[in-house]
């Protein structure tokens, strides 16, 4: 049973671009404003909030389609290139320093062997050309490595062992997605990258919106692969060092509003809760906690796992924000009931609010649930910068965030942790506050006060905050 009521996401409605385009608009905003790519102007900031227009194409989900299709077992199968994969998934691992060539390896022999401390993985997807809207032309940036400009790059690329990248990683298959998602949403998506082929642009109908290109079905395989892949690669880690790196999948489109029926706010499929499922089924981790802090809450998840006792979903978001989701009360049901915890704070709430949170709240959460790895929704449009919220976090409570959960894992589950980026919608400041969780995860010291102003900064409201951490304490009963 689903948390909230979500709409019924059955349809794809196809709508034609002023020309064909590159895939979808779910990146890593990293530059300016606008930039070029493949010779033509691409949108990087605003979202456009369009709901399509044109004649319709319906395909997909019937309503009786509302679970998800059943975890199939640990053969050989086909992923959705058409592939054959075997569950041993081996993963081509290479040093990010340019004196270093590249090595297809075992992740564990390269990770444990150079005393890595950060591992990631970058799927990324193609820019749509400015003149093809209505796309939702945001997060737009074809190289993922940038988490800044060239300058923040480099400081993390010539980092040698220290940040090293995941490579060569399989798509996640149909399978993998089918754990979370109904299988009627996946082969329509499939199925519609045709009509996508000819018109140019599918919308999502019912998504929020979420628009779909040729290379979309593809390109979220990937995405999810990604995940899937650090998984593997911090596990491996995990059975030969007490200390393993932390791993952060730099992907889009992002997932956590993806719900099992399809998706929704510009997220097609729910990366990370395909990721917890695969860890549980693969690596047998069979307790699983999923930490959400983007500015909006994770309703995607958060209905993926609503009546399951062995993923704790937690998640932090200003109340009243999309998609409306994440009520207090909201904490799970049937077997389930008491593994979901969701802490909307007020318009806001910033630095303080979210240390307090993160003391009174996450870690006794944790603690109590005694988790095998730890999952994170890296979403970074509550900073006070950010135009499509008013929360008021700084790259300092980044830091902290990713400091404090590295933390936490190596105190409850070996160390096991994987971030996945979601939201940010302001250039510098998601920049900025990417590049500072990389500082917390090599343990350098926060750039914080050089890169936050002060000035823009008013009263948190820490009066509300306090009663509703009493509220939450009180329904979770700790």
């Amino acid at each position: 049973m689903s948390a909230a009521a979500a709409p019924p996401l059955a349809n794809f409605t196809a709508t034609t671009a002023s020309r064909p385009t590159a895939p979808l608009i779910q990146y890593l905003v990293t530059t300016s404003s606008s930039s070029t790519f493949a010779g033509h102007e691409i949108d990087l900031f605003f979202p456009i909030f369009f709901l399509g227009f044109g004649q319709s194409i319906r395909i997909g989900l019937t309503e009786s389609d509302t679970h998800p299709a059943p975890a199939p077992a640990p053969v050989s199968r086909r992923d959705g290139f058409g592939r054959k994969n075997e569950e041993s998934a081996q993963h081509s691992v290479q040093q990010l320093s340019p004196k270093v060539p590249s090595k297809p390896c075992s992740p564990w022999i390269s990770v444990t062997g150079n005393g890595s401390k950060v591992l990631q993985a970058v799927a990324a997807q193609h820019p749509v050309d400015r003149k093809a809207k209505p796309a939702c032309n945001i997060q737009c940036h074809p190289d993922l490595y940038h988490y800044g400009d060239h300058r923040r790059a480099r400081e993390f690329l010539f980092r040698g062992s220290d940040v090293v990248e995941v490579q060569n990683f399989r798509p996640a298959t149909t399978d993998d997605i089918g754990s979370v998602h109904a299988g009627p949403y996946i082969s329509g998506l499939e199925k519609a990258m045709d009509q996508a082929s000819e018109k140019g642009l599918i919308f999502i109908d019912g998504s929020g919106p979420t628009y779909a290109t040729a290379t979309t079905f593809q390109e979220s395989l990937l995405a999810a692969g990604a995940g899937i892949s650090l998984v593997d690669s911090v596990v491996a880690a995990s059975r030969v060092s007490k200390d393993p790196p932390v791993a952060f999948a730099l992907i889009r489109p992002p997932g956590h509003h993806a719900v099992p029926k399809g998706a929704m706010g510009f997220c097609v499929f729910g990366n990370i809760a395909i990721a917890a499922r695969y860890a549980q089924r693969m690596h047998g981790l069979k307790r699983v906690f999923i930490i959400d802090f983007d500015v909006h809450h994770g309703n995607g998840t958060n209905d993926a796992f609503y009546e399951d006792p062995d993923i704790f979903f937690l998640s932090t978001h200003q109340a009243g924000s999309y998609p409306g989701t994440g009520k207090i009360d909201q904490i799970g049901s049937g077997n389930g009931e008491g593994s979901t915890l969701n802490l909307p704070l007020p318009g806001g709430s910033g630095d303080t609010a979210m240390r307090t949170v993160f003391d009174q709240v996450i870690v006794p959460c944790a603690q109590r649930f005694k988790p095998d790895i730890i999952l994170v929704s890296a979403g970074y449009d509550a900073h006070l910068l950010d135009p499509l919220a008013s929360l008021q976090f700084t790259t300092g409570t980044y830091y902290m965030l990713a400091s404090s959960i590295k933390q936490l894992a190596k105190d409850l589950c070996g160390g096991r942790c994987v971030f996945f980026l979601e939201g940010g919608y302001n250039l510098s400041s998601l920049s900025n506050s990417v590049a500072e969780s990389f500082r917390a995860f090599l343990g350098d010291r926060s750039l914080a006060s050089e890169l936050d102003d002060p000035s823009y900064l008013h009263e948190e409201p820490l009066k509300k905050v306090k009663q509703i951490i009493e509220k939450v304490k009180h329904i979770h009963s700790f």
